[in-house]
């Protein structure tokens, strides 16, 4: 009788190797979706530059020293013009972009700087102060600090993830690092 000569792995070898596998996965899992959340909150802190450029602009070429209320305010073209002040990923409030809601608001000031008709795009009055805010959709899995900004330009944090309004931003004094 002739002996087969077998060929291929054994079932310990590819025990061994999956076990491996699963060994390099559960280091690497935790390491992948904190940097996905270090990327979302460098998403939310971008946000808020962009409503502060956004909000700077309106005010001194469209509201007379005034403030936008909203980020629809901010993405409506003035005028003749096809584009608005802040990018349209970001055009209407409480949208979600890289796991953080992004709004807008009236600050602590709301008087009237401007009247609708007398401002650029037309379409809200231009106000004394504004807040931008950005929180995690889930806390701990897309993002653990919220951010937040006001007319002042600075970009302050709260590391426990929850929303900013007008008064916690006037009150803030943790700025992003």
């Amino acid at each position: 009788m002739k002996m087969r000569d077998s060929k291929g792995f054994t079932l310990i070898e590819l025990l061994i190797v999956v076990a491996i596998i699963g060994i390099i996965a559960a280091i690497a899992v935790p390491g992948l979706l904190r940097a996905r959340m270090s990327g979302n909150e460098a998403s939310a802190i971008g946000s808020m530059r962009a409503v502060n450029s956004a909000e700077s602009t309106f005010s001194s070429s469209c509201a007379n020293g005034g403030y936008a209320q909203s980020l629809e305010q901010l993405a409506k073209a003035p005028g003749a013009s096809n584009a608005g002040f802040i990018s349209p990923d970001v055009a209407t409030t409480n949208v979600v972009k890289s796991g953080y809601y992004v709004n807008v608001g009236i600050g602590k000031t709301p008087d009237v700087v401007t009247t609708a008709p007398s401002t650029c795009n037309l379409l809200a009055n231009a106000v004394a102060s504004y807040y931008g805010e950005t929180h995690p959709v889930t806390i701990g899995s897309t993002g653990t600090r919220s951010f937040g900004t006001d007319q002042r330009g600075t970009i302050f944090q709260d590391n426990l993830g929850g929303t900013f309004d007008a008064a916690k931003v006037d009150a803030a004094t943790t700025p992003v690092q």
